[in-house]
């Protein structure tokens, strides 16, 4: 899917990315890797596409997929979120949601993944999340994004096409899934 970033207007300033207050944003730093690896962990392990892309079935394989990401040159810290939630002043924050970026060879900014956990879902975050990135993203002048969303992600494909974005081709990967 891909969305024109000059012509998108669903977000024209930072104070259009509302979070309720027990959650907050947190920029990319490096020692949050293992954080994000986590909820992407937490968000995928029993979803298809864990079965379409083994790694994120697995804490370790996630780790190492942020890993590879972060690592890459055209790896975009300033549209890479983490979100924590805290309960309360006491609670210790945990986090919740996230969302990679790359600049890709066709100058489009590459969402990678965008994750929330089951327990947070339905709150606003994968909106919050997707519209802070394409936010950053516009303000570094790159005119294009795109991501790729397993077909029968129905929820995602609702967010991304509310969001604006367009399905340009579809990709058929074939996956085999154990049934009960």
């Amino acid at each position: 899917m891909e969305l024109d970033l000059a012509t998108w207007s669903s977000v024209e300033d930072e104070s259009a990315v509302v979070l309720a207050p027990q959650y907050r944003f947190l920029a990319w730093d490096e020692e949050d890797l293992p954080r994000h690896a986590k909820v992407k962990f937490q968000t995928f392990e029993l979803e298809i596409d864990a079965h379409v892309f083994p790694s994120l079935s697995e804490y370790d394989g996630c780790h190492r997929l942020m890993t590879q990401i972060t690592n890459r040159d055209n790896f975009v810290p300033a549209a890479t979120w983490l979100v924590e939630f805290q309960s309360d002043e006491a609670a210790c924050p945990i986090a919740v949601g996230t969302i990679q970026v790359l600049h890709d060879l066709e100058n489009r900014g590459a969402i990678q993944n965008i994750a929330v956990t089951p327990d947070h879902r339905h709150r606003g975050i994968g909106t919050a999340l997707v519209k802070r990135a394409l936010s950053n993203l516009k303000s570094l002048n790159i005119p294009r994004a795109m991501l790729e969303v397993t077909a029968q992600n129905n929820g995602a494909l609702r967010l991304y096409e509310r969001l604006g974005f367009q399905i340009i081709r579809t990709v058929y990967k074939p996956s085999t899934v154990a049934t009960p």
